[in-house]
């Protein structure tokens, strides 16, 4: 995705839920991201994920449970 502000605006969205994290472009063109915090929370944030800022087009997403590294705040690479 290039040009609709994924990842800034998943950052902002991010903030607000308070959940920690990373999100960044691969060298495959999909955008990759580690969320950290309360369940629900990183499920709001996953359930935004899904659809995106406005002219964003989310064709999938695939959801992985791992253990947290205990990230603080949330980046954008």
């Amino acid at each position: 995705m290039q040009g609709v502000w994924y990842r800034d605006s998943c950052r902002r969205e991010a903030d607000a839920l308070g959940v920690g994290g990373w999100i960044r472009n691969r060298a495959d063109g999909a955008v990759e991201a580690a969320l950290e915090g309360d369940r629900a929370a990183v499920d709001r944030l996953v359930t935004w994920m899904r659809s995106g800022p406005p002219r964003a087009v989310v064709t999938g997403i695939e959801v992985v449970d791992q253990d947290p590294v205990g990230e603080r705040g949330f980046s954008v690479g």
